[in-house]
This record gives C-alpha cells, sequence and structure tokens, in this order.
C-alpha cells in the first residue's frame, strides 16, 4: 500500500477513485508522563513521554486508515493529512486521513 502526502504520484495513473478513508485514535495522558512533564516545563527540554505517545498514536491512526483502504480494494492513499482535537481534560484524537486510489 503506497501511502503519500502528494495529490498524485509521478509515473502513475489513477484508475479508480474510491473515495475518503480515515483512522483515528483517542488517547489519554499518562500520569507518571504527567509528572515527568511538569518537571520538563520547569527545566525546559523535549517531552519524550508525549511524543511517544504522539508517535503511537499517528501509527495507529495509519494503520487503521490504511486498513480501511485496502477493505474497499484500494493499492495507495493519497493527500494525508492529519488532524488532532481536544476530546476531554488530558485526552486527545489523533485523525488520519487520505483519499484511496487504485494506481497503475
Amino acid at each position: 500500500m503506497l501511502l503519500t502526502t502528494l495529490e498524485y504520484v509521478p509515473g502513475k495513473t489513477i484508475t479508480r477513485h474510491l473515495g475518503l478513508v480515515q483512522g483515528s485514535t483517542v488517547r489519554a495522558k499518562h500520569v507518571g508522563r504527567d509528572i515527568m512533564a511538569g518537571l520538563k516545563n520547569v527545566f525546559g527540554g523535549e517531552l519524550k513521554g508525549y511524543t511517544e505517545l504522539l508517535q503511537e498514536s499517528r501509527e495507529e491512526a495509519i494503520d487503521r486508515m490504511k486498513q480501511q483502504a485496502q477493505s474497499i480494494g484500494a493499492n495507495a492513499v493519497l493527500n494525508i493529512r492529519f488532524s488532532t482535537s481536544s476530546i476531554t481534560q488530558g485526552a486527545s484524537e489523533l485523525f488520519a486521513y487520505g483519499t484511496a486510489v487504485v494506481l497503475e
């Protein structure tokens, strides 16, 4: 499965447009990560616990989007975008979406 942020793939032809596909995950902060984040806010530096949490969330959202694309017969997802939103205090959604197509 080809995944790209481009609207088209050079050298390839879109033979079928299958529509929007999406994947999302909602994650809550971990108490241990919050304590470390609080210390980093005082002393400065990367919040590695949150960096890892966001990376895991992006991977899960992409996997879900990819599964949806495969289920409708796509071999590529173009124009992939990400969005985040706060669901409740301490929990956020990471949303990945793109256009499922069949490339030749």
